[in-house]
């Protein structure tokens, strides 16, 4: 007994020690202390055991020791085992910032460090904008006029695009711009995402493109003539990056600029030659001003000994000959402005370089550096404006729609999906906001960029899927009043385009992460680049403590044991805990998958994916976290906290489980299962309470369907040429429903007991009867002819003249000969 009570407490001093990463002096410490204790009042047998562990950490653990004898093989099977990291993913990973990321990397997250920058929200002047002009910009757009009709936006609003400089919201004051904040950008994409072509067509020269890089990186003489024009939508930008044979893998274009000396205004200068050919340009077909990335040669030597200068960006006019511009592609669902550009022999001088000659070559640390920022901003903001867009829909269209005698938002079948839907549209809000905070307090966050592009399109994608499944017949029939159909069909654009979202996922999220936010994998390559063995041994064997640590946070916490203690309310501190005790298990997983793939880790995409998957789930927890910290809770929000906290841990430990299944090291696969998961799985799918509980909020006039609805476009469209809101449709006739629903079953009930005509079977015929049977007052029947005609209306579908969808006239078949 004694013997056993010894070992428990040789066993609980480690875990302690390794929970903390004291170091070995203090593990050294318990196993002597034990070890003596053992000898005496106990076992022998343990003793040797305890003193032989304790002098192995010695010789292992304390630097003097190690330096001498294991430090030096440890470096030199380093050197042989450790992946090569090439020069385009060097400056892929030294561009942006590690911030949350990297707190979920070491285990042992500290919160403070993510609460201590609140979202303090927009300023006045960016909050009026939002208000005023993106209510305005949304209101002059139809999908199906817009899609259709014209495959273009109005005249008249491109006009108003300009006039109000929604092209220049990331450009400085100084130069005519509105110089917004991230939050800011982000909160006029997600409202003008009711429309993705105008979202779209504002998102991209906010992102990445040719506005941003001359803020950051073009000459004096570049911005003072570019910027002004681009901010009052004088010039119209593109950005040439992806060609045929170059998509995702940016780094392999073939398109090539080689220095020489030709013409330019009458002059012989010395210049580029440029041969290229792009496609899926945004804005191309519309663009004055086409920023070009390529391959800069200089074989003749003319600006020096360099041959090869790699990819560099250029700016080029329109109208610059040699230049082919004005084809279109068609977008799927949402034909936005896009299209090839080609170019042959195409003449420019070296001024025409972004930053001018001495920027020449650093084309992809531009982008990357620019990218990081872009991509948390855009797609992610359209990704959760199109999900407000469906809350609003879809949960009006459920309420007001009949069958059975019931609203089809009383039926469980429906109340999954419409939870979903609620759910995914917080953690996008959430995750945008917080992230575009973080941007404002100064981050450049590289990896929570690939997170949320990735997620958040295909949160988006699922959310529109979900949608369209209970509206039904509604949306699967296009027309004018279809507002779900033509965004539910472009959403395929959003998964594909600024890094296609199988690539993100598989290469980019955990790929990059690994090596950019782990607290030493970094400083572990650079000491073997430096051949540092000091710097190394610091790297080595304090990456050593973080894994003993990480093991045994890991298997504490999943016994429940030794909870972190976090900064959150009672109802959010079980899932803060949560998230703490995945990120202790995922760092020692990613450890030892780097551990045992080397590598080879690269090729096992699958491996690297369902570790991203796992990174990915617990920082989109934490935004929701910090969301529910930082803000006012309404009514009802804690159960949508609730469940969206369940649906991200369940996914990040459905996303463990797979790891662990599919790690090739079987012997170690079951060691971390064991220490992972001792007890099994804890996290399960959200309850269906919390469903039932959120569909009705979303389908009612609730304070969770206001909050989820506060930064969409909600008001009925004013002034000449506004077309009409559903979801302000919908709204109207939610403040309306509880009196409609009483007045729905007192008819309901008197046409069962048979006080109401038998053939009486429309809703209309019913309430004339129930008010010649004094069942309705003249009151209550003008309601509900006024109520169900505009229930009818949001019901109804379009039709066409049988000859409306054949472009060629000439082949219709007539069916029904005379």
């Amino acid at each position: 007994m004694m013997t056993f009570i010894l070992f428990l407490a040789a066993v609980t001093g480690l875990l302690v020690v390794m929970r903390k990463e004291s170091g070995a002096k203090p593990a050294i410490g318990v196993m002597v202390v034990t070890g003596v204790l053992s000898l005496f009042l106990a076992s022998g047998l343990l003793a040797l055991i305890l003193f032989i562990g304790a002098a192995v950490t010695a010789a292992a653990g304390l630097p003097g020791f190690r330096r001498s004898w294991l430090t030096p093989r440890v470096f030199a099977m380093f050197k042989k085992v450790a992946p090569k990291v090439s020069d385009t993913e060097k400056v892929a990973l030294e561009a942006g910032t590690v911030s949350w990321d990297g707190e979920l990397f070491t285990g042992r997250p500290d919160w403070h460090s993510l609460l201590i920058n609140r979202n303090t929200g927009l300023s006045e002047k960016e909050q009026a904008f939002v208000d005023n002009q993106c209510t305005q910009a949304i209101s002059m757009c139809n999908a199906w006029d817009l899609a259709v009709e014209r495959a273009d936006l109005p005249a008249d609003l491109w006009e108003f695009l300009k006039k109000e400089k929604f092209f220049g919201m990331i450009i400085p004051e100084e130069y005519g711009g509105l110089h917004f904040s991230a939050k800011a950008q982000t909160a006029v994409l997600q409202k003008l995402a009711a429309n993705e072509m105008l979202m779209v067509t504002v998102g991209v020269p906010n992102s990445l493109g040719p506005g941003e890089l001359l803020v950051k990186y073009g000459t004096d003489e570049q911005k003072n003539h570019y910027l002004p024009r681009l901010a009052d939508g004088r010039e119209i930008p593109c950005f040439g990056l992806t060609g045929p044979r170059a998509g995702s893998d940016a780094t392999s274009l073939p398109d090539t600029g080689v220095v020489c000396k030709g013409e330019f205004e009458g002059k012989e200068v010395l210049g580029l030659r440029l041969n290229f050919e792009k496609r899926w340009i945004t804005l191309a077909p519309v663009a004055t001003v086409v920023g070009l990335a390529f391959r800069m040669f200089d074989p003749d030597g003319l600006l020096g000994d360099t041959k090869d200068y790699g990819i560099t960006c250029a700016l080029i006019p329109r109208n610059t000959k040699g230049m082919e511009i004005g084809r279109r592609h068609c977008p799927i669902g949402t034909p936005f402005m896009n299209g090839p550009i080609k170019g042959t022999d195409v003449f420019i001088p070296l001024d025409y370089i972004i930053g001018g000659q001495e920027m020449a070559g650093q084309g992809w640390r531009m982008l990357v550096e620019c990218l990081s920022v872009g991509r948390c901003i855009t797609l992610p903001s359209g990704a959760a404006g199109a999900a407000a867009y469906s809350v609003g829909t879809a949960g009006g269209f459920t309420r007001i729609r009949r069958q059975f005698n019931t609203p089809v938002a009383d039926m469980e079948g429906v109340q999954e999906p419409l939870a979903r839907i609620a759910a995914k549209t917080y953690i996008a809000q959430s995750a945008v906001n917080h992230t575009a905070n973080m941007i404002d307090k100064g981050e450049k966050p590289a990896v929570p960029s690939a997170i949320l592009k990735y997620h958040l399109t295909e949160f988006q994608r699922g959310v529109l899927t979900d949608a369209m499944d209970v509206h039904g017949g509604k949306t699967v029939t296009l027309g004018p009043r279809n507002y779900l159909g033509i965004g539910f069909s472009g959403a395929a654009v959003s998964i594909t385009v600024e890094g296609a979202n199988i690539m993100t996922r598989s290469l980019m999220i955990f790929g990059q992460g690994a090596i950019r936010c782990h607290p030493y994998v970094l400083k572990e390559l650079a000491a073997k680049d430096n051949d540092d063995i000091d710097a190394f041994d610091d790297a080595f064997f304090g990456h050593a403590g973080l894994i003993f640590g990480n093991a045994a946070r890991a298997f504490t916490q999943a016994l429940g044991i030794g909870k972190p203690d976090v900064p959150f309310d009672h109802n959010a501190r079980k899932y803060a805990q949560g998230v703490a005790r995945f990120s202790a298990a995922f760092g020692l997983c990613a450890d030892a998958a780097m551990t045992t793939l080397g590598s080879e880790l690269k090729m096992r995409e699958l491996i690297s994916a369902r570790l991203g998957d796992v990174l990915a789930n617990l920082y989109l927890a934490s935004m929701v976290l910090k969301n529910w910290h930082e803000t006012q809770p309404v009514d009802g929000e804690r159960d949508l906290m609730e469940y969206s906290m369940a649906l991200l841990l369940n996914r990040a430990e459905t996303a463990m489980e797979e790891f662990l299944q599919n790690l090739p090291n079987r012997p170690v696969a079951m060691a971390l299962r064991a220490i992972t998961m001792p007890l099994g799985r804890r996290w399960d799918q959200p309850h269906d309470d919390l469903a039932r509980k959120l569909a009705k909020a979303i389908s009612t006039d609730s304070p969770v369907r206001e909050k989820l609805l506060a930064g969409a476009w909600t008001t009925a469209g004013e002034g000449k040429g506004a077309v009409e809101n559903p979801i302000a449709q919908y709204n109207y006739l939610l403040k309306d429903y509880d009196k409609a629903e009483q007045l729905y079953r007192k008819v309901t009930k008197a046409y069962a007991k048979g006080q109401l005509p038998m053939d009486a079977l429309h809703p209309e015929e019913r309430f004339e009867a129930a008010l010649e049977a004094d069942i309705f007052t003249k009151e209550e029947a003008e309601f509900m002819r006024e109520y169900e005609a505009v229930v009818l209306e949001m019901l109804t579908v379009d039709d066409f003249p049988f000859d409306e969808f054949a472009r060629n006239k000439d082949t219709l078949i007539d069916h029904n000969p005379a």
